[in-house]
């Protein structure tokens, strides 16, 4: 493909360009040029390739799960990551007890409508009479 060709010697700023104006004139053919670049491998490419550089390279697999807590990356000063440690746990314990606390919210909130509810249906009803 010589259009390909031609946007790869001038690199990423190209193909982000050429998609743009590909959306602009007519989304289909932008659709198809990003489908093209997924699958030819170029998109992958433009990720970063190793460590960036604040990368613990010393434990290459401590990070942040999605959804859970994985191992926290150690800086190197044990004092900060001490602190660290003692702020998130705290941090989780806060979230612990606000959670705590909204659950007792609602279900204080939803007694006290119920009671209202009962209070209501148990009163006699009224009749008006013309």
């Amino acid at each position: 493909m010589v259009i390909a060709s031609k946007l790869d010697e001038y690199g990423k700023p190209a193909w982000i360009v050429a998609t743009v104006v590909a959306f602009w004139f007519f989304w289909p053919v932008g659709l198809a040029m990003v489908a093209f670049m997924a699958g030819s491998g170029r998109l992958k490419a433009w990720r970063r390739e190793g460590p960036g550089r604040w990368y613990n390279t010393a434990n290459p697999t401590a990070g942040y799960g999605f959804g859970r807590r994985a191992a926290q990356p150690q800086s190197g000063n044990a004092a900060f990551d001490d602190y660290r440690a003692e702020t998130l746990r705290r941090l989780e314990d806060e979230q612990k007890e606000f959670v705590e606390y909204l659950e007792r919210l609602r279900r204080a909130k939803d007694k006290a409508e119920f009671d209202q509810f009962m209070d209501e249906r148990r009163r006699p009803p009224t009749t008006t009479s013309i």
